[in-house]
């Protein structure tokens, strides 16, 4: 018989809200107090999402402010992500969920290759970046200046970046899949030396990273989106996904993780 997983489409939220959300899943996903959960959802305002381990440093904040975008910290890894005009998925469980369970690499390849199939039903030759990428110290402060293991590529260029953590016997990943817009926009509200450091990123940035209205030559809302990652997460998982809601013991816990961590400055400047 085929796993059975919550599916949960929630609406437009802030980063602190939607951060909350996903560790408040995955916390009572161990407990198994819920099932495992595939959710979509977007930001409100844009924000920009730090990597756990990345220096607050990277984001000029008075510009940030000038554009009206939020602020969060992940409790996952990797680099700044502008969360706008994209999709956000997230994937929770428990650790010895047959999906999930096994080295970090071999889940996030398994959930790699649903997202990949998924996409490639939308026409596009999306490929898995091999095994062998790591971005190492050196890398910039933007996530999708370089593609990690696994992650999705169209022609060379990153399409979908996506990160994970194991914590208290729970899995959570969460990735961005950018819909449409300009690419380069988190550029704007990084720290840099001077403004000519500023165009020579945003330069390289729009090279090496990519859209779904630009790989595929027309918009696609975020409802096309989920259907074909749906469809292609089944069929790469072999699991069935029934439609379902936050219970209210998870919105208990995503407030109570909303004040104490996601919304809390000790958070935010932790690095």
């Amino acid at each position: 018989m085929s796993a059975t997983w919550r599916l949960l489409i929630t609406e437009p939220a802030s980063g602190s809200w939607n951060m909350a959300v996903d560790e408040a899943v995955a916390i009572l996903a161990a407990a198994g107090r819920s099932p495992t959960t595939l959710r979509f959802y977007s930001w409100q305002p844009p924000t920009v999402s730090l990597g756990r381990h990345q220096p607050l440093t990277d984001i000029d904040c008075e510009r940030l402010q000038r554009a009206g975008y939020g602020l969060v910290r992940r409790p996952t890894g990797g680099r700044a992500i502008l969360h706008v005009d994209e999709l956000t998925y997230s994937v929770a469980g428990p650790a010895h969920d047959e999906s999930l369970s096994g080295p970090v690499l071999d889940t996030y390849n398994r959930l790699s290759e649903g997202l990949m199939l998924g996409l490639q039903r939308l026409g596009l030759p999306v490929v898995k970046a091999p095994a062998t990428y790591r971005a190492g110290p050196e890398a910039g402060p933007a996530c999708f200046e370089v593609p990690s293991a696994y992650e999705l590529c169209i022609n060379g260029r990153k399409i979908m970046g996506s990160a994970q953590s194991r914590r208290r016997g729970y899995v959570l990943q969460h990735g961005s899949l950018p819909l449409k817009g300009d690419i380069a926009r988190l550029v704007d509200v990084l720290a840099v030396a001077d403004e000519a450091e500023r165009a020579a990123m945003r330069a390289a940035l729009a090279q090496r990273a990519t859209t779904l209205e630009e790989a595929l030559g027309r918009r696609v809302s975020f409802w096309e989106a989920a259907t074909v990652l749906v469809d292609g997460l089944t069929s790469a998982l072999g699991i069935d996904l029934e439609e379902g809601r936050l219970t209210d013991e998870e919105l208990a816990l995503a407030q109570e993780l909303e004040a104490t961590v996601y919304a809390h400055p000790d958070w935010l400047g932790r690095v």
